[in-house]
């Protein structure tokens, strides 16, 4: 990155990079190593909490928030590349900076929507990082990139709520540190508007009625790091009327509102991620040789260098352009190019990562590179946050309606 920040975010890049050097890196191994000796293995391993012990000490926490009354007050232009640099080690550093989804949505949403006492059971705790959260949205039985679909009831009886409905892929409800659900279900399932039919309420783990009851596989992986990817059921789970979010009705606005930062965080940690993958191609293709020169010296992997150096560049600008247009005319008026980058960005780093997969060989879908994760990873966001079609979609009815 050649150009230059706000003379705060080079100095928080600066801090970054240095804790990146010679902590977090250093310590993927580890990790790993403690995590195989767990009898849990969806506790965090015990490198983690020195980690974010030694980021607090740096004044590296909470860096995503731009409300300075619970972040770190930053816009997401100076946000953004510290987040691509947490990007080169997505397992480790945004949870060390406790800056990794699903937390940070949910934080967003509570800091946004939540009342003073929802803030004051859950917000605070999770901005010290001492309990994590999910967010319950997707269904296994119904098409969840249209939350209109949504079949999760929530039904009200005097005081309280009442829950029913299955989940899947709930990010980080596999471990024990995920002490609340943030649950989006039907509160007026034959309403006249269907965007007025979802409503949010916040469900501790322990309430009866919530069953966490398997972790699902991503492309093979169980991400054991974020907490995992659940299938939870709810029956007949009672809350009382006070853990609802925001209002009745409110949920599809509220999930819009989370969305749209999560995606464009989501994109700029893909940027870091397609960064590590053209260093590791590099370092490979140089110490490499295969009929009788280097592989740096094979033209098609030179192309595959340069082609990847151009995509790497052109993904930033965009990226940066959105973030600024957040900055300045607010989500909505950034939305063509939230959702550019949300379509662009993963589609691009995937095939960057699958292009550092070939030239490593064997070794590229092995254990001891991070690539295959990482391309797992970059493929599931095609997935997340809405599917690339649906932005699609939306995107080229918006270019239509121009004209």
């Amino acid at each position: 990155m050649d150009f230059a920040f706000d003379a705060r975010t080079e100095e928080l890049r600066g801090r970054l990079l240095a804790f990146m050097d010679e902590h977090v890196h250093p310590a993927e191994a580890v990790a790993e190593e403690q995590r195989a000796a767990l009898a849990d293995p969806w506790t965090a391993p015990p490198v983690v909490a020195e980690l974010q012990a030694e980021a607090r000490r740096r004044g590296l926490w909470n860096l995503f928030l731009p409300d300075r009354a619970y972040g770190a007050g930053l816009t997401n232009l100076q946000y953004a590349p510290l987040a691509e640099i947490t990007g080169r080690s997505p397992q480790l550093a945004p949870t060390a900076l406790n800056c990794a989804a699903p937390d940070t949505g949910n934080m967003e949403l509570l800091a946004q929507f939540g009342t003073e006492e929802q803030r004051k059971r859950w917000l605070e705790p999770l901005l010290e990082g001492r309990i994590r959260s999910a967010f319950a949205m997707t269904e296994p039985e119904a098409a969840s990139s249209d939350a209109t679909n949504i079949a999760t009831r929530i039904e009200r009886d005097g005081d309280a709520y009442f829950i029913t409905g299955r989940k899947w892929y709930i990010s980080g409800a596999m471990n024990p540190a995920c002490e609340i659900f943030v649950v989006m279900g039907k509160t007026d399932p034959d309403g006249a508007d269907p965007r007025r039919q979802q409503s949010m309420v916040l469900v501790p783990r322990d309430t009866p009625g919530l069953e966490v009851r398997r972790a699902m596989r991503v492309y093979g992986y169980e991400d054991h790091y974020h907490g995992g990817h659940a299938e939870i059921v709810l029956d007949r789970v009672r809350v009382p009327v006070a853990n609802l979010v925001g209002e009745e009705g409110g949920g599809f606005a509220i999930a819009q509102a989370r969305l749209g930062p999560g995606r464009i965080h989501h994109c700029m940690r893909l940027i870091g991620m397609a960064e590590r993958a053209i260093e590791l191609m590099c370092r490979r293709a140089l110490d490499r040789t295969a009929f009788g020169k280097p592989l740096a010296g094979q033209g098609v992997v030179q192309q595959w260098i340069a082609d990847s150096r151009v995509a790497v560049e052109q993904l930033r600008l965009l990226v940066l352009k959105t973030a600024w247009l957040m900055d300045t005319v607010g989500n909505r008026g950034a939305h063509t190019e939230i959702q550019a980058i949300k379509i662009a960005t993963p589609r691009t780093v995937v095939d960057i990562l699958d292009k550092a997969v070939q030239l490593h060989g064997a070794a590229g879908v092995s254990q001891d590179f991070p690539l295959a994760e990482l391309w797992a990873a970059a493929r599931t966001l095609r997935l997340a946050d809405g599917p690339d079609e649906v932005h699609q979609r939306s995107l080229a009815r918006r270019e239509l309606r121009r004209y």
